[in-house]
Parts: C-alpha cells; structure tokens; sequence
C-alpha cells in the first residue's frame, strides 16, 4: 500500500473486555492485521484493551503522536452496549472528524446485514494520523475494511501534505 512514496504504518486496537480478560480469543484484530498487510500496509503494533474510556482515549493520543505511525484501527466498542466506548474515546482525542469513511462503511454494510445500522464507529485524524473504528466481529472487519481501503492511500498521503493530483 503505498502510493506516491507513502506506506501505511498501522496499529491495530482491540477493544474487549472479554479479550481484554483473556476470556476469548481476539479474532477480529487478527483479521485486521491480515487484511492490512495483504494490502501493503506495515502493521507496527497490536494491542488488546478493555472498553475504558480514558485509557483508550490516552492510547488513541499515544499512538497518533508517534512519527512511524498514520493509521490506526480499532475494532470493537462501537455498538450500543453500556461499556460500548470506542467512538467517544475516538471523538475525545480527533482533530478533524472523517464523517465520508463511517458513513461508507454503514451504507455499504448494511446491504449485508441490518446490524450495520447499529455501527457507532467514528473515523477522524489526529497528529496527522487517521483514527478509524470498525466493529467488533471478523465478518464486520472484513466488510468494513473493504469499504474503506480504496482510499486510505490517499488519506495518508494527503496527511504527509501530499496533495499533488494526478493529470
């Protein structure tokens, strides 16, 4: 994945208190690690977290300050469930939402599933890294990812302060 000199150098968080716990296995960060580096993308780090607020939101911060990092990826945490946290914890730390990415994923997944509709996730930047949340199960994660990937070469060489457009 790189593009006028860009490559995508990724985290990836799974937000779980059951994985988090080791109470289940975490195979929708699993998916997600595959799915970005069969697209090119260099995935630097892989955590699991529970579904706190602050420390996501001080992890989310964390990461995007670092200079090897523009991207990273949650999944999990984005649904209606009382420790459902992702999407704020991602609206605490954003400079500038991505409203266009979230939206896609929910238009396009809901022609899959109904569930689609009940997708909190947010999609921002920060620190010229994109933040983006995807749902929690594998199927979701590959579904949603799939959306966005067409373009996440580009949002990344836009946050580089690429913006040269082709003829």
């Amino acid at each position: 994945m790189s593009k006028a000199g860009v490559k995508i150098r990724a985290v990836v968080i799974t937000v779980s208190d059951g994985c988090a716990r080791g109470l289940r296995e975490d195979h929708s960060g699993a998916a997600l690690v595959e799915l970005l580096e069969e697209a090119g993308a260099q995935v630097l780090a892989r955590e699991v977290l529970p579904d706190d607020l602050e420390p996501l939101s001080e992890k989310l911060r964390a990461f995007a300050e670092r200079a090897d990092i523009n991207l990273i990826v949650t999944t999990g945490g984005t649904g209606f469930a009382p420790r459902d946290n992702t999407p704020e914890a991602t609206r605490a730390v954003i400079e500038k939402e991505a409203p266009g990415l979230s939206e896609a994923m929910r238009v396009e997944t809901r022609k899959n599933t109904p569930m689609a509709m009940i997708s909190r996730g947010v999609c921002g930047t920060l620190s010229g890294t994109l933040i983006v949340n995807l749902p929690g199960s594998p199927k979701a994660v590959r579904e949603s990812f799939g959306v966005i990937k067409p373009v996440l070469q580009h949002v990344v060489a836009l946050l580089e302060g690429k913006t040269e457009h082709d003829a």
